[in-house]
């Protein structure tokens, strides 16, 4: 739960990918979350699990969803 006055940080795509690449490559933890100024080092762990099980797909972040300017109604459809 959230406390008043907490701040939330959000990573890049590409961030959440070096940092993956780092793990992967057989440095720590620590190493890669003051290398990255990640803050929370256990979100190591949860990007570690998607992208095992989803691979680079699992690490895009697909909460916001993105309105089209020109019709609110619909969706902009993402380009990959």
């Amino acid at each position: 739960m959230a406390k008043k006055g907490q701040t939330f940080h959000t990573y890049s795509f590409e961030t959440k990918k070096k940092a993956v690449a780092m793990r992967l490559a057989g440095k720590t933890k620590k190493e890669v979350a003051s290398a990255l100024q990640i803050s929370d080092i256990g979100r190591l762990k949860v990007w570690m699990r998607k992208f095992r099980e989803h691979g680079e797909e699992g690490l895009i972040d697909r909460r916001r969803k993105l309105l089209n300017p020109a019709d609110p109604n619909r969706l902009i459809e993402e380009e990959e």
